[in-house]
């Protein structure tokens, strides 16, 4: 047996697997079990179980990943039929490879594979993306749904067996199978099938399907979405809250909301009782009401509350988009200004300490302008966890909202936040998910969810407006980080997913940026990166929980394996901006 041990997976913290391969034990049973079955003991271990007209073997979870896959020797013994009981979590771009492991187990050996995954939300950042599957010698012949808010689906075939045996005899396996050690056989007296539906016309076999695979962009709308619902439904809150900022993030965020939105008006069209009943007492709905969650900007307003929370160093086009994304999805949406609440801190520490920190615009130091732009970031996650908390008693309901937090994987692995800002939230739906999807996210569902309004903030330059506008100086993201978000995506999955340091990074970008970027430059980038990464590791211990989407998630808790060099890139000398804390 081979559990998962790596990654989001600690199974050997609970487990113990079994170690005697294709040996069994007998195993006694509690009395209460022996006086309702009328056995006393039961086989334990390794073995496949043997019926009148198949043989059937159970493969776990993990196995299907493993090199020496148990299905390989079970196949070559005799076994026509493999069943899965998955807990398979949902990343960006994974069910292709699920799918392919399922197709080529089957392909070369012959046989029939039964996949049952896990569906719904863990209560924690993973998701299980469902998505049953049955296979026949190599190719899928029923899929269920990857994304859906039924706790349960139920996927069937009718196929015959005889062609796995077929199968069988085209490959050259029989000279292996003929020198393959024997499992244990768990005798069953009783058939699969029943032999008078050889003899009926109306028995029709199902025939191999083309598979079905979302998009990125359509995973990032759907998992995500039915993440949210499943914590909502967890949580008995009334909602969500989102501070809108009028960038991309936030908008990606809301629009996830809206999405999940539309699930819910889709399912209650559909007639899904549990889902309508959920919908209701989210809502506040009483015990007799009849209203139905059949539109989605309906549902929206009454689930979902949006804040901007503007300063002087706002813009006015930052103010219209949130107002008009908020419009356009049917939100509670709430405009203000917290010029007040900044001034106040800021006078304190004046009064305290006898000075007044500045703005660098206004003559301020580095530490003067950094702290004045870390109030403004600060209170916001004040204000949204107030509003959060009495925005439905101010709608005359009961009940509070879950915070929403708007930080993405990039910022986060370059340490490109405030700590404890309004990426401090409740949970994240797009906590490890790239820049670089979000904007594909958003030109999909700007077209798919009919809300033009998107446009504006593809077109927006990304800001934190923290620091006053001038005649020469804007503020933007990736000046401020220097480096863009796409070379941030791109070192993001070398360190995580190819395992990379510095060193390995530096050779591979090599191969990659050689024809526009001198060596030189590629290694101030990497060194850069490392520096910015090394040094911020204090603020990934506080992130907020997020959806899992991505391999290379900067989560701490728990899987992240941290590279031993961290500790000597903090001496690596290289011009670096000031540190954002």
């Amino acid at each position: 047996m081979w559990m998962a041990n790596d990654g989001n997976y600690r199974e050997l913290r609970y487990f113990t697997p079994w170690a005697k391969h294709r040996k069994t034990e007998d195993h006694y049973l509690p009395r209460m079990i022996q006086a309702i079955t009328g056995q006393i003991k039961v086989p334990f271990g390794d073995a496949v179980i043997s019926t009148i007209d198949t043989c059937i073997g159970v493969e776990l979870c993990e196995e299907l990943f493993t090199p020496a896959s148990p299905h390989i020797l079970m196949g070559l013994d005799g076994v026509e039929i493999f069943t899965n009981s998955s807990g398979s979590h949902h990343e960006l771009r994974k069910l292709y490879t699920r799918i392919e492991l399922i197709k080529e187990a089957t392909q070369k050996l012959g046989g029939v594979y039964l996949y049952a995954n896990q569906q719904g939300c863990d209560g924690d950042r993973l998701y299980y993306d469902g998505c049953a599957m049955i296979a026949l010698n190599g190719k899928i012949i029923a899929q269920g749904s990857q994304f859906s808010l039924n706790d349960v689906e139920v996927v069937t075939a009718t196929i015959d067996i005889e062609d796995v045996r077929s199968h069988r005899t085209q490959r050259s396996r029989s000279s292996q199978a003929a020198s393959a050690e024997r499992y244990n056989r768990i005798e069953v007296p009783m058939p699969l099938s029943d032999e008078t539906e050889d003899f009926l016309s109306d028995v029709k076999l199902t025939k191999p399907i083309d598979v079905k695979f979302h998009t990125p962009e359509e995973e990032i709308a759907l998992g995500p979405a039915c993440w949210l619902w499943d914590y909502l439904r967890r949580s008995r809150t009334q909602g969500y809250f989102v501070p809108l900022s009028g960038g991309i993030d936030s908008c990606a965020t809301a629009t996830i909301v809206y999405s999940m939105c539309r699930l819910v008006s889709e399912a209650a069209l559909r007639g899904d009782k549990q889902v309508i009943a959920d919908a209701r007492r989210i809502a506040g709905e009483p015990p007799e009401s009849i209203w139905l969650p059949v539109d989605p900007r309906d549902l929206c307003n009454r689930i979902f509350h949006t804040c901007y929370m503007g300063t002087e160093n706002s813009s006015v086009e930052t103010r219209r988009r949130a107002k008009m994304l908020a419009e356009a999805i049917g939100a509670y949406h709430i405009d203000l200004n917290m010029d007040t609440l900044v001034t106040a801190v800021r006078n304190l520490f004046a009064y305290v300490t006898g000075h007044k920190p500045q703005f660098r615009a206004h003559g301020g130091s580095n530490a003067e302008n950094l702290a004045l732009q870390n109030i403004q970031a600060r209170l916001r996650m004040v204000l949204a966890y107030l509003f959060a908390q009495l925005l439905p008693w101010v709608r005359g309901k009961v009940g509070g909202l879950l915070v929403l937090g708007s930080a993405n994987v990039d910022e986060s692995l370059r340490g490109y936040l405030t700590k404890y800002d309004c990426s401090s939230a409740d949970i994240n739906p797009i906590g490890s998910i790239s820049k670089t999807d979000l904007k594909k996210f958003i030109r999909y569902a700007r077209d798919a969810f009919d809300l033009p309004i998107l446009d504006d903030f593809l077109d927006a330059v990304p800001t934190a407006e923290l620091e006053p506008i001038t005649e020469t100086y804007v503020q933007a993201d990736e000046a401020d980080m220097g480096m863009t978000y796409d070379e941030l995506s791109v070192f993001g999955r070398l360190r995580k997913v190819d395992k990379c340091g510095p060193y390995a990074m530096f050779t591979k970008l090599l191969h990659e940026w050689g024809t526009t970027h001198s060596p030189t430059q590629i290694a101030e980038k990497v060194k850069l990166f490392y520096f910015e990464y090394a040094r911020n590791r204090h603020k990934m211990t506080t992130l907020t929980p997020s959806y899992h989407a991505e391999s290379y998630s900067p989560d701490d808790n728990p899987f992240l394996n941290r590279l031993r060099l961290e500790t000597l890139l903090i001496s690596i000398k290289v011009p670096v901006p000031v540190q954002e804390d």
